[in-house]
């Protein structure tokens, strides 16, 4: 597995696929990808996994992080969250923090993020709010 820095439009079709697949692809496009930071895993020269770190000031989020199925429970997502989580410290940061889907939850707490908050909604789906610090 490789990990490799991508243009914000390479993460779109893993974005769509995996996490709104009844959506399209323009749904995936969030404010502020053009200046984010966006990293994918590869396996074998196929592009497997996606993450995008938004850094604002002293703290860092990421968003549309997503596994395609078949990759999933590899250890790939835990590879690449890692590295996300050593970019964000080494750009100054001291707090992350992320948008979790509620069925995510326990594999962000093995990254030391806790939940904030109560369950809220976007588009249907439950997510907790969740944070780090640095």
């Amino acid at each position: 597995m490789q990990i490799t820095p991508l243009h914000w439009t390479q993460t779109i079709p893993i974005r769509q696929r995996v996490l709104w697949p009844n959506r399209p692809p323009e749904f995936c496009h969030v404010a502020g990808d053009e200046d984010a930071l966006h990293f994918g895993a590869f396996v074998d020269d196929e592009l497997v996994s996606v993450i995008s770190l938004y850094i604002r000031n002293n703290e860092a989020r990421f968003r549309k992080f997503a596994t395609l199925v078949e990759h999933q429970q590899c250890g790939i997502g835990s590879v690449l969250l890692t590295h996300t989580i050593s970019i964000a410290q080494e750009k100054g940061t001291t707090r992350i923090w992320c948008d979790a889907r509620e069925t995510a939850v326990e594999f962000y707490e093995r990254f030391g993020l806790m939940k904030e908050g109560e369950l809220f909604y976007k588009s249907g789906v439950g997510y907790y709010k969740m944070a780090r610090i640095l």
